[in-house]
């Protein structure tokens, strides 16, 4: 998150770019010319400006979803420094208090006259779990701000992206609960033939329509932000394992009601997105989990985790194991024609379990487009750079470290790579990924089939994994 702090004390800038970072992005503005040639010296990110002038905020690109933090020593000049961000577009405002003058009733008193701007003293900003409750009151003011403009719209629509897997539903549900709306004044997932007030995205951005959506008035997705991803809201954050993850504060910041069936989608997301912990996943992963265990339907978690397994599920396995290769701990299949988008990274999560396997690269076809799904362990190298490498010039490519997508026209990858087919597909894909991989030792390419009857093992423990 960016983070705008206005602050003219050396001790105060210093302290504060040591809690802020890593988690936020801050650059300090900042009057005394010299003090800011010493910190950029020591690299610290600074903005030499008047901070009772609106232009200078202007100049820094402040927007709506920056964080501002107004230093606060008693003296005069914060009245005229708070009007001016207001006037260049702030709306997440703190004053911070360090002087001897910081106390209740000083906060009283900003709170009449400014009730959306919060105080905090110096003392509150210390330690990890004040440090959270600060990124906690941060989600709360942007959550009020999307609740107060959403509020008078009679219909939103809540977009999903294309066969929806569990953690886009959730968070579906989740946003719905957060905007205080029924499943009549808030469609999931509809686009056409509906007219809407309000349009918001969950774990997808705007780029993925390619056009169909002209203007989002909300995105919340934990994706890594793509070009025109334009919003009036907007909350991305690329180092979170899930949505649903995110939805989880954006529930706590408002004190919200989580009902028990909200909560078990909530948390069956975060278990299905993250692999149950072991891929791209953090420290609010874990906490937002533990948070929603207690409210979630625990036999009805064991039931849908049994229903992941269907016959059809099952049938792509069995297509990408009797094709697929290993070759470099790199697993690669192509699954030919599929119904529908979302069996194709089920089969790349379902491989990367495979012994020996840390990479999974999948494609199939949908339609007239080409869909190749990524996985890794996550300690490698990234496989959003991946796609981005060879597919984002013919399609839309990108994602994690561990986990990435391309989608692209058939006929664009057969313009760039050949007309390719069945065997001739899996391989193109390995030497991809050979090439990508190009510091690893080469290894021989073996069918799994016969890796596993290498080893002697029945035909029932042919597709068994770890």
């Amino acid at each position: 998150m960016r983070c705008l702090a206005v602050c003219q004390n050396e001790l105060v800038i210093r302290m504060l770019d040591e809690i802020l970072l890593p988690g936020f992005e801050v650059e300090f503005i900042i009057e005394n010319r010299p003090l800011a040639r010493r910190l950029q010296d020591a690299g610290v990110t600074v903005a030499i400006g008047d901070p009772r002038r609106t232009d200078t905020y202007v100049k820094a690109d402040l927007g709506p979803s920056t964080c501002v933090i107004i230093e606060d020593t008693g003296r005069k000049g914060l009245r005229k420094t708070l009007e001016a961000v207001r006037d260049a577009g702030g709306t997440l405002v703190y004053i911070l208090g360090v002087g001897s003058d910081a106390s209740a009733k000083r906060a009283d008193e900003f709170h009449g006259e400014f009730p959306d701007v919060a105080y905090l003293s110096m003392s509150e900003l210390f330690g990890g779990p004040l440090l959270t409750e600060f990124s906690r009151s941060l989600t709360r003011a942007r959550v009020l701000q999307y609740q107060r403009y959403f509020n008078d719209a009679d219909k939103i629509l809540i977009v999903l992206h294309n066969d929806p897997d569990p953690d886009a539903m959730a968070s579906g549900l989740a946003l719905r609960n957060v905007l205080h709306r029924t499943r009549t004044t808030a469609i999931l997932g509809a686009i056409h033939g509906k007219e809407f007030d309000r349009v918001a995205m969950v774990d997808v951005q705007p780029h993925y329509f390619d056009g169909l959506i002209d203007r989002v008035d909300l995105v919340i997705d934990h994706h890594p932000e793509q070009p025109g991803a334009a919003a009036v809201f907007k909350d991305i954050r690329p180092d979170y394992g899930s949505t649903s993850t995110i939805l989880t504060e954006h529930l706590r910041a408002v004190d919200v009601n989580i009902s028990e069936r909200v909560a078990t989608a909530m948390l069956y997301a975060i278990k299905s997105d993250t692999l149950f912990f072991n891929r791209q996943t953090n420290r609010v992963d874990l906490e937002a989990f533990s948070f929603l265990y207690p409210l979630a339907d625990a036999a009805l978690i064991r039931k849908m985790e049994g229903a992941e397994i269907t016959l059809e599920r099952l049938d792509y396995v069995l297509r990408a194991f009797r094709s697929g290769s290993l070759q470099d701990q790199v697993f690669c299949a192509f699954l030919g024609p599929s119904p529908r988008e979302d069996f194709i990274p089920y089969v790349a999560d379902f491989f990367l379990q495979l012994e020996d396997a840390k990479w999974t690269v999948i494609a199939g076809i949908v339609d007239d487009s080409l869909i190749v799904s990524v996985r890794n362990l996550g300690y490698s190298k990234n496989a959003g750079e991946f796609v981005r490498r060879f597919f984002a010039d013919i399609g839309s490519a990108g994602g994690h470290r561990a986990m990435a997508k391309a989608v692209m026209p058939l006929r664009a990858f057969h313009e760039k790579f050949g007309q390719l087919d069945g065997a001739a597909m899996a391989t193109r894909l390995h030497e991809l990924a050979r090439e990508f991989l190009a510091h690893e030792p080469a290894k021989e390419v073996r069918s799994v089939k016969a890796e596993v009857g290498r080893e002697g093992k029945s035909e029932s423990e042919e597709v068994k994994t770890r």
